[in-house]
C-alpha cells in the first residue's frame, strides 16, 4: 500500500492510541516539498528540541530529517516508518539505550528487539558480545583523539582476511628503505638518545603492520611523493581501505571507507565522529552503513561501562569491519616503525 498523508496520519493515530507511552505523542509534522521541509526544519532549530520531520515523496517514500539537509531513514514501509517515529520519541525522553529499549519492549517486544539490533527489521537475538573492548582496536580511541600516537590510523586489505603486503606499502608511502629492509622496531627509534631523537622526529615516522586480516599504517604528515608509483601501488591488489584522521585542534575526527574503488557514505560527503551520539545512529537507516550502526547499537547495550563515545565507535568498527591494533606491541615497543626516507 501507498504511504500517503493520510494513511500515515490514520496509522501513528492508531498506534499512539494502543500503547500509554505514545498516548502524548503526536505524529512528526509531515512536509510534501523541500520548501515545506525548510520551513519545518527552521522551527525545529529555533526551538532546540531536535525533532524528528518527515517528508513525503509522491510514490510514497517517507524521509525522516533532523534538521533540513540531514536525511536519516528513507522507507516505503509503514511499519518501519511507526516504528522509527516511535524510537525517536522515545528516546528524546531521555535515559541511555537500555532504558530506551526497555521502553520500546512495553510497546512492542517486536520493537525492543528490533532497537537492541540496530537495524529496521526483528531479527530476533544477538549474542553479546563477550570480550575486552579495550584490547581490540578501542584502546587507543582516547589518545589518538590528541593525536597520539599518529594523526592518521589507516587500514587496507586486498579481500577479506587477505592484509596487503605491510612492507610493500611502507615503502610506497615513503618510509625508509633500510629501515624498513632492517625489520626496526619502534622501540629501535626510541632507544636512540633516551627518546628525545624520536620525540623530535615523530611526525617524520610511520608504524605499520598485520592485525584482524588488515594491514595497518600509522603516520601524521603524508609525504610527498607518496602514491607516486602508481602501477605498484595497484599491484598490492586493495580493494577496502579505511582511513581515521584527527585534527583535535580544529576537532575534526572524520572516517572515510572505500571499497572497491569508490566512497561508501550513502552520498554524505565527509563523515565526522562527532555525528554519533549514544542511542542515536549516526548513518542513514538501511543505508549503506547501516552495519556501522548495528555494530554502535550493539556496542551500546554490550558495554555500558565504555563511557566515552570514540571507544565505543572504535569497538563497532573492530566488530563489523575486523579491524584491530596489537595493543601489546605498541606498549612494548615491539611494532614495525620507519623514518620518512631522506628526499
Amino acid at each position: 500500500m501507498e504511504i500517503t498523508k493520510r494513511t500515515l496520519a490514520e496509522a501513528w493515530q492508531r498506534t499512539a492510541a494502543g500503547h500509554p507511552l505514545l498516548h502524548e505523542v503526536g505524529l512528526p509534522p509531515v512536509a510534501l516539498s523541500d520548501d515545506e521541509l525548510e520551513a519545518w526544519t527552521e522551527r525545529a532549530e529555533e526551538a532546540e528540541d531536535g525533532s524528528l520531520c518527515l517528508l513525503l515523496d509522491e510514490d510514497g517514500t517517507v524521509r525522516g530529517h533532523h534538521g533540513a539537509y540531514r536525511e536519516v531513514f528513507a522507507t516505503r514501509d509503514l511499519e518501519q516508518v511507526l516504528y522509527l517515529i516511535a524510537e525517536a520519541a522515545v528516546r528524546r525522553h531521555g535515559g541511555g539505550p537500555e532504558e530506551t529499549a526497555v521502553a520500546l519492549d512495553r510497546i512492542d517486544p517486536a520493537w525492543g528487539r528490533r532497537f537492541r539490533n540496530g537495524g529496521l527489521d526483528d531479527t530476533g537475538p544477538v549474542e553479546g558480545c563477550g570480550r575486552d573492548p579495550l584490547e581490540g582496536l578501542a584502546w587507543i580511541a582516547r589518545s589518538w583523539r590528541d593525536q597520539d600516537p599518529y594523526t592518521t590510523l589507516a587500514f587496507f586489505r586486498a579481500a577479506p582476511g587477505q592484509p596487503v603486503d605491510a612492507e610493500r606499502l611502507a615503502l610506497l608511502y615513503g618510509a625508509d628503505p633500510a629501515q624498513v629492509a632492517a625489520g626496526t622496531r619502534l622501540k629501535d627509534l626510541q632507544a636512540v638518545d633516551r627518546g628525545r631523537a624520536h620525540w623530535d622526529r615523530q611526525w617524520e615516522s610511520c608504524i605499520f603492520g598485520q592485525a584482524g586480516g588488515w594491514t595497518f599504517l600509522l603516520h601524521h604528515d603524508t609525504p610527498p611523493g607518496a602514491y607516486a608509483d602508481k602501477e605498484a601501488y595497484a599491484a598490492l591488489g586493495i580493494r577496502e581501505s579505511v582511513r581515521l584522521t584527527a585534527t583535535s585542534a580544529k576537532a575534526i575526527y572524520t572516517f572515510d571507507y572505500m571499497r572497491d574503488g569508490r566512497r561508501v557514505d550513502d552520498d554524505w560527503g565527509m563523515l565526522e565522529l562527532i555525528w554519533y551520539e549514544r542511542g542515536r545512529a549516526p548513518y542513514l537507516r538501511g543505508g549503506e552503513l547501516d552495519f556501522l550502526n548495528q555494530a554502535l547499537r550493539r556496542a551500546e547495550l554490550d558495554h555500558p561501562e565504555l563511557t566515552n563515545t570514540f571507544e565505543l565507535y572504535f569497538h563497532a568498527l573492530e566488530e563489523s569491519l575486523g579491524l584491530r591494533l596489537p595493543r601489546r606491541d605498541f606498549a612494548e615497543g615491539e611494532v614495525r616503525a620507519a623514518y620518512w626516507a631522506e628526499e
